[in-house]
């Protein structure tokens, strides 16, 4: 072998031995590995085009720009900040029914996890005009279907703007703080039934139609926010908990022509949700999803916009829960599409405008996860779903009749589908658990791929230095004999001769799903860190997650949290009985429901799991929301046993391993109360365990540096309590 050779190839075992890159926590959350994306992408109504904001964070300027589905052509930059020195940063956009018209979002101030103000600009297209509409922020101002009115709201009252005389009207008057909210949701409607803007334009733009809470019977909760002042503030809102009072809500029709409101007499329904409100084809036809306490009857209603007469058109009950659905969409002559569980599996209906049943779209024991449209042109229902395994999605399309069904996705993972107006293209978003993000232009009658958008091809090229470990997706089988989707990750340079550390990661909540072959977030890069530092990372879902039918998701009725920690503790079990695993060095994690898990597991589990961490945990079901925790468990009044039982602040006298505990002080959500008394319970049991608290944070603990700190923290427990990963075991030495 000559010199030259000889130096290659002592060139290329350095780069492999020294060579490849690690990942670290500052890389994760600095945005190092950050896929670009379709930003606010809309498809247009009118056109057979699409939008997208593109921004520049270091310029901080942001443009509107309209592309042509066929071609994928820029057609046009409909906005541009630089253009408009008064305007700032678009945060998010929406038009006018005409399509000529923008109201832009800018300055946005969050308020909950859905909710926000901002200062909003109307932006004329063909005229180039920009006007700021207030000099104050407002909530979800919304275009009249006409375009010559916006019903905003502010301060918990409701307004109609005028275009043409640039005035203001009220529609409401009596809005206050924590007492009375017009047309925007009350805090546990946002957090659980997750929508914010409770008022709905009638398509002739005469009528809007509105939710009134009334909050003065709900009890209040307090926060103290700490921030730089001398002296802390308190925030103080309302937050029904489970078995108390919730907001009394109302249905009212405003007619703007005569500025009169009409009350709906709900009158047959007692201490009820109005969980969806939405005006129908007809212009005088309203429909509502009212929802009992217990979640477990529905009504779809028809309400008479002239005469507020109610009718039931549609009923469904079940002995767990009803789902609410998003996917209410109707036809032109009022029929609907309808999606629901009642076959077992969450599956597409179609009903006349009488309610009466007339087909069954889609059948099988598998789901349907979203509904994606109707093409009334040629009666074809496009929908994504789990056809092809439970951790998959695929984009279908099927008749109305139910016939005719194509798979329009072709790769194995996580497709999702924006369609062009006229259907005959999609935007195709695909994913897996090997591929970032790409973004394709497709057929939507065969699915062929027409041209890539966007590949995140120099992110892909990127991680191949890091050589990143990989999951690997199996069906694990607990000796009760449940099989269980999971995935394991293994370090690149895994020896099968020796004993390796297991980190366990879940969330477990109803309906939910981890084990999904998907291009994962900020934690993905997290657990792929910590399989390249020398620790198996795993994931089990288990019973009561999603994806799997109705059975498999509601088995833990009035017992939150009983069976899913069985899974968990049963399925560390069987890992831990495999021949490269530790045994005595498993931990487990999680973030809300899975800090509520996390936390049961090491107390129920304290001879199978090590070290737990718990991050902004439920401790005691009593603490939590009415409208979450009643649909799985009923009231603490009714079901005093299903809360108890499982709420780990009562089982903390089992504490043997080392336990991690998280939480913001600000959270809004799940309050720092749990912890606080978790804390204090584990106190008075003369338990030891850590614990961090994050001034102000709320329930996802960020801002500036506190990710960096909090990942590092964990890190650094995992790796003071399973062990030196890259040590040998005891057993091996």
């Amino acid at each position: 072998m000559n010199s030259n050779k000889i130096t290659a190839l002592l060139l290329f075992l350095c780069f492999t031995v020294f060579g490849q890159q690690k990942i670290t926590i500052d890389k994760i959350f600095n945005g190092a590995f950050t896929a670009k994306g379709m930003d606010e992408l809309q498809s247009m109504e009118n056109t057979n085009q699409y939008t997208v904001l593109n921004s520049d964070q270091t310029s901080r300027s942001a443009q509107i720009d309209l592309y042509d589905f066929a071609t994928l052509k820029k057609i046009a930059v409909l906005i541009d900040t630089k253009d408009h020195k008064e305007l700032p940063v678009i945060d998010s956009y929406t038009f006018d029914a005409s399509e000529k018209m923008i109201l832009l979002a800018c300055n946005t101030n969050k308020i909950f996890r859905h909710s926000f103000t901002a200062d909003y600009y109307l932006y004329n297209i063909g005229t180039k005009q920009l006007t700021k509409l207030f000099d104050f922020q407002v909530q979800e101002p919304t275009f009249s279907p006409d375009g010559k009115k916006i019903v905003y709201a502010r301060e918990n009252n409701l307004y109609i703007y005028d275009l043409a005389s640039n005035k203001s009207t009220p529609i409401t008057t009596d809005g206050k703080k924590n007492n009375i909210i017009n047309g925007i949701t009350d805090w546990v409607y946002e957090e659980e039934f997750a929508f914010v803007r409770a008022f709905d334009w009638s398509a002739d733009s005469k009528k809007v139609a509105y939710i009134r809470f009334d909050e003065s019977q709900v009890p209040e909760f307090s926060m103290s926010m700490f921030g730089k002042d001398l002296y802390p503030t308190i925030q103080t809102f309302k937050y029904p908990k489970a078995g108390e009072k919730n907001a009394a809500v109302s249905l009212h029709i405003y007619d703007a022509n005569t500025n009169a409101t009409k009350n709906i007499n709900l009158g047959n329904y007692n201490d009820f949700y109005i969980a969806r409100m939405k005006w129908t084809n007809d212009v005088n036809v309203l429909s509502a999803q009212v929802l009992n306490r217990h979640q477990d009857n529905l009504d779809l209603l028809f309400i008479d916009g002239n005469s507020g007469a109610t009718k039931v058109v549609l009923n469904e009950k079940d002995k767990a829960y009803v789902d609410v659905t998003d996917n209410l969409t109707f036809l032109k002559d009022n029929s609907f599409i309808w999606t629901s569980e009642k076959d077992g599996f969450n599956h597409i209906y179609v009903y006349n405008k009488m309610g009466k049943l007339k087909n069954q779209v889609t059948k099988g024991k598998w789901e349907v996860t979203n509904y994606n449209g109707f093409d009334e042109k040629t009666n074809t229902v496009f929908y994504q779903s789990v056809e092809n395994g439970s951790i998959n999605r695929d984009v279908y399309r099927i008749g109305l009749d139910g016939k005719n069904k194509v798979r329009l996705s072709k790769n194995v993972g996580t497709s999702a589908a924006t369609f062009s107006p006229n259907f005959q293209y999609y935007i195709n978003t695909f994913s897996s658990a090997l591929q970032p993000t790409t973004y394709t232009l497709n057929d939507a009658k065969t699915g062929k791929q027409v041209k890539v958008i966007e590949n995140n091809e120099a992110l892909a090229s990127k991680l191949k230095a890091y050589n990143l470990p990989a999951k690997e997706f199996f069906v694990l089988k607990t000796e009760k004999g449940n099989e269980l989707n999971a995935w394991i990750m293994k370090p690149k340079d895994f020896d099968a001769s020796k004993k390796y550390p297991v980190f366990m990661v879940q969330y477990s909540g109803p309906g939910s799903q981890q084990a999904v072959n998907q291009w994962g977030s900020s934690n993905e890069y997290w657990f792929m860190m910590l399989a390249q530092q020398g620790y198996i990372v795993a994931c089990v879902d288990g019973r009561g997650t999603g994806y799997k039918g109705a059975d498999f998701k509601k088995c833990t009725q009035k017992e939150l949290g009983k069976y899913e920690m069985e899974d968990q503790i049963d399925a560390a079990k069987v890992i831990g009985n495999y021949a490269f695993v530790d045994k005595a060095r498993i931990g487990i994690w999680g973030w809300s429901f899975g800090g509520f898990m996390a936390s049961n597991c090491i107390l129920k589990g304290n001879d199978v799991f090590k070290m737990a961490i718990a991050v902004a945990p439920v401790t005691n079901w009593r603490f939590y929301d009415s409208i979450y925790t009643e649909r799985y468990m009923q009231t603490p009044q009714e079901n005093p046993r299903g809360y108890d039982e499982n709420s780990p602040i009562n089982h903390v006298d089992k504490l043997k391993g080392k336990f991690l505990l998280i939480h913001g002080s600000g959270d809004d959500n799940v309050h720092v109360q749990n912890s606080m008394q978790m804390m204090e319970a584990l106190i008075q049991a003369n338990k030891q365990f850590d614990s961090q608290i994050y001034p102000d944070k709320d329930h996802s603990i960020r801002g500036g540096n506190t990710r960096i700190q909090l990942y590092t923290k964990m890190t650094n427990f995992i790796k003071e309590n399973l062990g030196d990963s890259n040590s040998p075991s005891k057993e091996t030495i």
